[in-house]
């Protein structure tokens, strides 16, 4: 597939195409996510929404307010006994992705799932094996692998244009909002890590992960983290999470044997940066006996690039990818198996915690 999924799948969308109607949507989850999915079905020609549920009655009806056409109500199996929807999206949370997916599945109904995929990689295993038998989609809303700048990283990274991968750091800090029941490596590092998984070339996923946390307001569970990833030939990713932070940061740097990229995901006028600055090392075989007294570390500092990328809302690419993904059988790029990847490592991380930053092997699924 493209490097572009977005521009790829939008410009290949065609409703007058009998292949690749609309799909019937429906959503389960009417409260933080949820009248994001709504919105963004309603605004694609992807997709048909077709019903709202919710346990909250009340807050499912509020949110179908004013679209006509549009069913609202809590019970799942209504629903689910619908022969005009076709697939559901998941915005419910974490602890309940299990039973809601699950039953959607049996039902033979394609699945998009808000992230992380399950509360746990057995649960998440589950899902991808009944996805499987049934023959059905399942899907995880990775948002941030649809939008333009991740996708324009993915490109970078994959066709060598910052040479040899050396070191990711992503930092992902605001204050608020501490969640009851995960702490804040099950809250904010799928993102991160959903993204790793996207950009990361063959032959460079996670082998092992190290954490530490802390919990410094009393709040029961982890609101700092730190992931330290290793990966092939030597590479490292880390990932710092943190409900606490009095500013808001949202930045990743990926450097390479040959450039240095640098995402800036708040600041819109100048997202993505690429240096061509670094530090290169001489091969002492190629150096005769006065160079090899010299130091053999230069410093290259080069010019600075920064590409233009389109502004579009990523749950477009979503939408569309889902759709598509249905309507021709291809597997999605953030299919039921690269949520499980993110579910590997995060209880990798959870068992580190657990033993004060032991390094944890990953299972190395694929």
């Amino acid at each position: 597939m493209s490097t572009h999924v977005e521009e790829q799948v939008t410009d290949n969308w065609a409703v007058s195409d009998p292949e690749l109607q609309p799909v019937g949507l429906a959503i389960v989850g009417a409260g933080y996510w949820g009248p994001n999915l709504v919105r963004n079905a309603l605004q694609s020609p992807a997709a048909r929404l077709t019903a709202i549920c919710d346990v909250d009655r009340a807050r499912a009806e509020k949110l179908a307010s004013g679209f006509a056409g549009i069913d609202a109500g809590d019970d799942l199996q209504r629903l689910l006994d619908d022969p005009f929807v076709e697939a559901v999206a998941v915005a419910t949370p974490p602890a309940t992705h299990l039973e809601v997916a699950m039953a959607a599945i049996e039902a033979g109904k394609h699945v998009l799932i808000e992230k992380p995929l399950a509360s746990s990689y057995s649960e998440g295993h589950a899902l991808v094996t009944a996805a499987k038998e049934r023959g059905v989609v399942l899907m995880c809303d990775h948002t941030y692998c649809y939008t333009p700048a991740v996708q324009r990283i993915r490109e970078l990274v994959r066709t060598g244009v910052l040479g040899e991968l050396q070191f990711l750091d992503s930092v992902r800090i605001n204050l608020g909002l501490v969640q009851r029941d995960v702490n804040v490596l099950w809250d904010l590092a799928p993102h991160d890590l959903s993204i790793l998984d996207y950009i990361l070339p063959e032959g460079c996923m996670p082998l092992a992960v190290a954490a530490t946390g802390a919990d410094p307001i009393g709040a029961g569970q982890a609101c700092v983290a730190y992931l330290t990833l290793q990966l092939p030939r030597g590479a490292i990713a880390h990932v710092h999470v943190n409900w606490l932070s009095p500013v808001k940061v949202r930045t990743t740097t990926i450097a390479g044997s040959n450039r240095t990229l640098v995402w800036d995901d708040l600041n819109p006028s100048q997202r993505i940066s690429v240096y061509d600055r670094g530090v290169d090392l001489a091969d002492p075989a190629q150096l005769d006996a006065d160079d090899r007294r010299q130091a053999m570390v230069s410093y290259r500092a080069g010019d600075m690039v920064a590409p233009a990328l389109p502004e579009r809302e990523a749950l477009q690419g979503v939408m569309a990818e889902f759709a598509h993904c249905i309507r021709t059988g291809r597997p999605s790029v953030t299919d039921g198996k690269a949520g499980l990847r993110v579910l590997d490592i995060l209880e990798a991380a959870s068992r580190s915690l657990e033993f004060h930053g032991s390094v944890v092997p990953l299972r190395g699924e694929r």
